[in-house]
């Protein structure tokens, strides 16, 4: 290939063709993190949306999260799964995916730490999402976070 650059004539394509396979599978994972993002909202701050029932964060408030979350990493997964379309994963990526499968048991072991038995309120208690495990969850998104940096498909000349 030379240098030249090309004539004004010749059209050049920059819109993903219909039949090009990574389009729909990116835009599909958009469609479901988008989802679990409403649901992780809808869990984390019910007040944003007029349904705040309790003042403080409820067993129910935390499982609703956490499938917010949960949802969001599957889309974020399948979304930068499909970006390496026709190449081959790096073990960066691999342990990319990984982490961010670790960072979702981590959120949820942490979240759900009272129900456990491991929180400050046990069982016969209710169970009361505290600053440790706001903590514990925001440690898992960092995870998370960390393992989709990971798996994103960077090109080498």
């Amino acid at each position: 290939m030379s240098n030249q650059p090309l004539p004004a004539s010749t059209p050049v394509q920059t819109t993903p063709r219909p039949d090009d396979s990574i389009t729909p599978r990116t835009r599909l994972s958009i469609g479901i993190t988008l989802i679990g993002l409403f649901i992780f909202a809808v869990g984390a701050k019910p007040a944003l949306f007029g349904w705040d029932r309790s003042p403080v964060v409820g067993f129910v408030q935390i499982i609703v999260f956490l499938i917010g979350l949960a949802i969001i990493c599957l889309g974020g997964y399948l979304g930068l799964h499909s970006l390496w379309w026709g190449l081959e994963r790096t073990i960066v990526s691999d342990i990319g995916s990984r982490l961010v499968a670790t960072g979702y048991v981590f959120s949820v072991f942490s979240g759900l730490a009272d129900i456990f038995g491991m929180g400050s309120h046990s069982f016969p208690q209710i169970p009361y999402f505290g600053p440790w495990q706001a903590t514990g969850v925001l440690i898992g998104q960092g995870i998370i976070a960390l393992g989709f940096m990971m798996m994103i498909p960077f090109k080498h000349k």
